[in-house]
């Protein structure tokens, strides 16, 4: 039994003050409130560690190569998209787990307890399987496993590249599969997450409809009728006028007419969206994965947060490319994305919640319903997916309540406050820093010195 003794926690009901936690050997909350058990830590501020619901891991290792212009003058997600290309034709199996770890923990050690890992990248270069068709998703169990991390298991089915059914090329080859082999995939990762911890579970990624069709995507739904399902969605321009060209229907609204999209589903950017469309995807339940950060970088567009959690849409947060994983600077950069839209102030709070508050109840909830993991409040037979942070500091002086969320949010310091994670009951972070921290950080450092910096 752990017992975590908080002076001020964020529960259902709201700010609790003088709160005790226990979690029971199973890594779940047997209770919140007065307890008789011994303390065994001490929180000045607990929070529900949100689930990361969007990450390409093996991205981690271009941070910072693709920041030069090209010799395109329009240089963009496109381009950038066929470096990416390149580059992971580099990876083995060996340096895609090390890349993995050292994302997993830098997700840990900023406030993270789980993650969805949109796992698209299945084979061997030029396409060509692995004898054990899931050892890159074992791989990214392994990670998971030696890091501590909670983990959702999204093999991505990957079968065009494009909608008009074009073959795939380059590095695509990697991603690749037939609606029957990737069958045979998943049901390689469910072997492993079976293997794995409690909490660990496995969900559907139809990679998007610019690169599965019909029969991919029945295949797919059909493997489970339970369980997250996620896709890319209206994520550029381009892919819209695509899409729309060959359904004569934008993306959003194809998908909302021909599929039962409903609280399983997880629809990653939506950046390019109707208010029509953005209504309609806020009354379906499913989760809009927002992913601000890379959606900066990339230039996707502005996701429309106001009007979409206004009409009571669900968001998560996810990591992406992985090219800078904080989860306070994620919740961050969506917030000064709709106020420079609109050229407003403190853009989603309400009456009655600071934006921070707002931010963080939506993440926590929205990650959680995402990766079908049963976390996302400090609540009893949730799992113990617990962040302590220390309030006692220049950053956030003694703050309280909501206006300590603010604080650590747009003070752009709050990783630094950061002291203690818990994933599933499992103590993962102790004084800010993962216990492997230099044996992974040594051996990521290695990988990306050995891959160069020239794509």
């Amino acid at each position: 039994m752990q017992v975590i003794q908080a002076k001020q926690a964020l529960t259902p009901d709201g700010w609790a003050n003088d709160v005790a936690v226990c979690i029971d050997n199973a890594g779940r909350i047997e209770s919140v409130g007065a307890s008789a058990h011994p303390v065994t830590h001490h929180a000045d501020l607990l929070l529900p560690a949100p689930t990361n619901l969007h990450s390409h891991t093996f991205q981690r290792a271009m941070s910072g190569l693709t920041e030069t212009r090209g010799p395109n003058p329009n240089d963009s997600f496109w381009t950038w998209r066929q470096l990416m290309y390149r580059y992971l034709d580099r990876l083995s199996p060996d340096d895609i787990e090390a890349i993995a770890a050292m994302v997993f923990m830098e997700m840990l050690e900023t406030g993270y307890a789980g993650v969805a890992e949109f796992h698209y990248l299945h084979h061997d270069v030029g396409g060509v399987p692995y004898a054990d068709l899931g050892e890159l998703s074992g791989r990214i169990v392994a990670a998971a496993r030696a890091t501590g991390i909670g983990l959702t298991l999204l093999p991505v089915l990957y079968q065009w590249g494009g909608i008009d059914g074009r073959a795939l090329a380059g590095g695509q080859k990697r991603f690749g599969n037939d609606p029957a082999r990737y069958g045979d995939l998943h049901a390689a990762g469910a072997k492993l997450i079976s293997a794995g911890p409690a909490d660990y579970s496995i969900g559907i990624a139809p990679h998007s409809l610019r690169a599965v069709d019909g029969a991919g995507m029945q295949m797919a739904l059909g493997l489970s009728d339970t369980g997250p399902v996620h896709m890319h969605l209206a994520e550029q321009v381009a892919e819209v006028e695509e899409i729309e060209a060959h359904t004569g229907k934008r993306p959003t609204e194809w998908l909302l007419d021909n599929y039962d999209v409903n609280d399983r589903w997880c629809l990653i950017h939506a950046t390019q969206m109707t208010e029509a469309e953005t209504l309609g995807l806020a009354r379906s339940g499913a989760v809009a994965g927002l992913c601000p950060i890379t959606e900066s970088s990339l230039g996707d567009g502005i996701f429309n947060g106001t009007q979409f959690v206004a009409a009571g849409g669900r968001v998560g947060f996810g990591s992406d490319s992985n090219i800078h994983v904080s989860y306070f600077d994620e919740l961050r950069t969506l917030d000064y994305s709709q106020r420079l839209r609109d050229r407003s102030r403190a853009a989603l709070a309400t009456a009655d919640r600071s934006t921070g508050r707002v931010l963080v109840d939506l993440a926590s909830a929205g990650g959680a319903q995402a990766a079908g993991r049963a976390s996302g409040s400090i609540a009893p037979g949730q799992w113990a997916d617990l962040l302590a942070l220390s309030v006692d500091n220049p950053v956030v002086c003694n703050r309280q309540g909501d206006v300590a969320l603010d604080t650590l949010i747009f003070g752009g310091q709050g990783d630094r406050c950061i002291r203690d994670v818990w994933s599933a009951g499992r103590h993962v972070i102790t004084g800010g820093r993962h216990p492997e921290r230099e044996a992974i950080a040594a051996r990521f450092q290695k990988v990306v010195g050995a891959l160069g910096q020239d794509i």
